[in-house]
């Protein structure tokens, strides 16, 4: 891995892709580390002026003013530490804010290449807890671990450099129980690592398991298993504390060692201090600076450990964006320095068009189709016949893997894919509207679009009357739920994009889908006047919002099976009258 390129992970593990990070930071985890540094040989002054301070008055019959300037530079070294103690936090932060920030801007942009072909595959409540809960668990690591790593190593040589010098029993105390406390500190956490990767996949799936139920709660309502429900998020919150417990437990436990072996550390050297001091072997002002130094020599080996548990938890988080960064991009040989647009009304031609997804499901197979310019069709069929990954092809959503998608003749691989993108106008079954006013969901189309353009989308979407009635009209502030609107006024909005956009190509894919009878009369009024001199393909679930097209093709099983008006399909009675009897409740 490159370090011009901390984001790419290639075949790395979770810690190696979590060190490679730090070049996020910039300067300020050095400079952290730099502050603890100069914080740990001030330490060292400090201790040595207080053994100058109490060994000059106990032993030294020393007065009070005689000891001051001491008492002074304890005083001046205390505030210095204060101060870089507050440095080195500040630096630390903000060293983890810029990593925050940054992998959440890499990780969005990496969802965004993603696209929604992929996220449709994935469990919206595991995405957001990756994108939140798991960033915010990489703040302890870089803040409080990586310092605390440097830290071990910078601060007890220093010390060792004093002490052995003075007392070469505790240099050697020092030094070889030192190494038992990491050592420890490793055994129990590699447990406690497995441990809590387990916890973080539990915390997902309890994450995405419970946005799934609060999104489908009018549904478990209605069919009465809101009981049943709750009885298992009650089941997957216990797994999940038992989960959290068992890692709480291990963590306990090695702070537990770990205060042990640096308690009893220390108690070695004061009780072989004593004994030296006793018999007379060592003076009180080294043994007492010696003592002094044997608690600070331990402290940042004890601070390691009292993170190691930041560590696991950045490392159980990092898994789930490993999966998001490895997992493959799609990608479009188009001709990105294209500039050649494409003119007039978009004619396309499918040759032998098939596509499989991973599970190895066929979803179309050598589908053969031709749509004329300014066409108007409906892509009928059941329920997995392909309509919806034919969209998804054509939307540039999924790569095409077999055939050639031609279009007015000129193969759709050799067209730059925002190029093409910019002739396509997309109106889902379920439109989205985001954080914002009425106005800029609309402008989504045409950021640059003035007031008046956006207006007149509106009229001919019918959607500017309801608009009007707002109290801040056009300027009306409104939510990612879209609170406050139907889903009539909501799909209106997504037409008034499209006549904003004015696209030679139209998709829909059910646009008239879940709709009381006024809302989809002047919906379905709106996409004649949007289909007038355009491209239409319309994708449908209720064969009732196509029965006036000219052409209808029928899909199964990923073929064109069937093709003609909705009367001559209903004479061949083969898919299509299948479709229509079960719709219409067995009459045809």
């Amino acid at each position: 891995m490159s370090d011009s390129d901390p984001t790419d992970t290639g075949s790395t593990t979770s810690s190696d892709w979590l060190k490679a990070q730090k070049s996020l930071a910039g300067n300020k985890l050095r400079q952290a580390v730099a502050f603890g540094l100069l914080s740990g040989w001030l330490l060292i002054l400090q201790a040595g002026c207080l053994a100058q301070a109490v060994s000059g008055v106990i032993f030294e019959q020393r007065s009070l003013g005689d000891v001051m300037p001491w008492l002074w530079a304890l005083l001046i070294i205390f505030i210095f530490r204060a101060g870089l103690a507050w440095a080195s936090e500040w630096a630390a932060h903000a060293a983890a804010q810029r990593v925050k920030l940054s992998l959440r801007k890499t990780l969005y942009d990496r969802l965004r290449h993603l696209g929604p072909a992929w996220l449709s595959e994935q469990r919206t409540g595991d995405m957001v807890n990756t994108l939140s809960d798991g960033i915010e668990a990489l703040e302890a690591y870089y803040a409080r671990f990586i310092p605390a790593i440097a830290l071990t190593t910078l601060i007890p040589l220093p010390i060792l450099v004093f002490v052995f010098p003075i007392d070469w029993i505790s240099g050697l105390v020092m030094l070889g129980t030192a190494p038992l406390i990491p050592l420890f500190m490793i055994l129990i956490g590699k447990g406690a690592e497995r441990r809590n990767q387990k916890q973080w996949q539990q915390l997902a799936h309890m994450s995405a398991h419970f946005l799934d139920v609060i999104q489908g709660l009018t549904s478990l309502k209605l069919f009465n298993a809101s009981r049943r429900e709750a009885v298992m998020i009650a089941r997957i919150s216990d797994d999940y504390r038992k989960a959290t417990m068992s890692v709480l437990r291990l963590a306990l436990l090695s702070s537990f060692a770990l205060e042990f072996f640096s308690t009893v550390s220390i108690a070695i050297v004061a009780v072989l201090i004593g004994f030296r001091l006793f018999w007379g072997e060592l003076d009180f002002l080294y043994g007492f600076f010696v003592l002094l130094l044997a608690p600070e020599f331990y402290l940042p080996l004890r601070n390691l450990g009292t993170h190691y548990h930041a560590r696991m938890a950045a490392i159980g988080a990092a898994e789930n964006m490993l999966k998001i960064l490895e997992a493959p991009v799609v990608t479009f040989p188009g001709d990105s320095s294209r500039e050649k647009p494409l003119s007039g009304p978009i004619g396309l031609t499918l040759e032998a068009v098939g596509h499989t997804y991973p599970d190895g499901r066929r979803a179309l197979d050598g589908l053969n189709l031709r749509i004329e310019p300014g066409e108007h069709i409906a892509l009928v069929g059941p329920s997995g016949a392909g309509k919806s990954t034919l969209l998804n092809l054509l939307l540039g959503f999924l790569p095409l893997e077999e055939g050639q998608i031609r279009v007015n003749g000129e193969s759709l691989n050799s067209i730059n894919p925002r190029q093409w993108r910019e002739n396509l106008a997309w109106v889902p079954q379920r439109a989205h509207l985001f954080q914002g006013t009425l106005a800029d969901n609309i402008r989504l189309a045409r950021p640059d679009a003035d007031l008046a353009s956006v207006e007149t989308a509106a009229r001919k979407a019918h959607a500017h009357a309801f608009i009007q009635q707002l109290p801040d009209g056009y300027q009306t502030q409104i939510g990612e739920a879209a609170r406050g609107l139907s889903g009539g006024q909501i799909q209106r909005l997504a037409l008034a994009r499209a006549f904003l956009k004015d696209a030679p190509l139209v998709i829909l894919d059910e646009a008239t889908a879940h709709l009381d009878p006024e809302s989809e009369e002047m919906i379905r009024q709106a996409i004649e006047e949007l289909a007038r001199g355009r491209t239409l393909i319309m994708v449908a679930h209720r064969l009732i919002t196509v029965r006036g097209l000219p052409r209808i093709l029928v899909l199964d099983q990923g073929r064109l099976v069937e093709s003609g008006t909705h009367t001559a399909l209903m004479a061949q009675q083969g898919v299509y009258h299948r479709i229509a009897t079960a719709y219409a409740g067995g009459r045809p």
